[in-house]
């Protein structure tokens, strides 16, 4: 079987009419990929960055929507994040299928 898992830097101010919101770091997520890597001692397939537009908005699913919408009038924010993508006989917690 193969799964993936996510690690997304995470929001640590949500953005404002004029202030723009704030996140952990590109490094702090791969920080926490490499420490799952390594605590579950899973067959990593591949690791690649993700670029998706708008994954932190009320209306979205998060980096497995399949969906973000950009208009060209309107804003969007660019999220980058990493996807480890994994050989298991088993679900480890947190991850999906694919």
């Amino acid at each position: 079987m193969i799964w993936f898992r996510d690690f997304v830097p995470q929001i640590l101010q949500q953005p404002g009419f004029f202030e723009p919101g704030r996140y952990q770091s590109f490094e702090e997520a791969l920080d926490l990929a490499n420490q799952w890597i390594e605590a579950t001692g899973v067959e990593v397939v591949n690791v690649e960055t993700v670029v998706l537009p708008n994954i932190w908005s009320q209306y979205e699913e998060g980096s497995t929507d399949t969906a973000l919408p950009t208009s060209g009038e309107m804003a969007s924010e660019w999220h980058q994040f990493i996807r480890v993508w994994y050989r298991a006989d088993s679900r480890v917690s947190g991850e999906r299928r694919a």
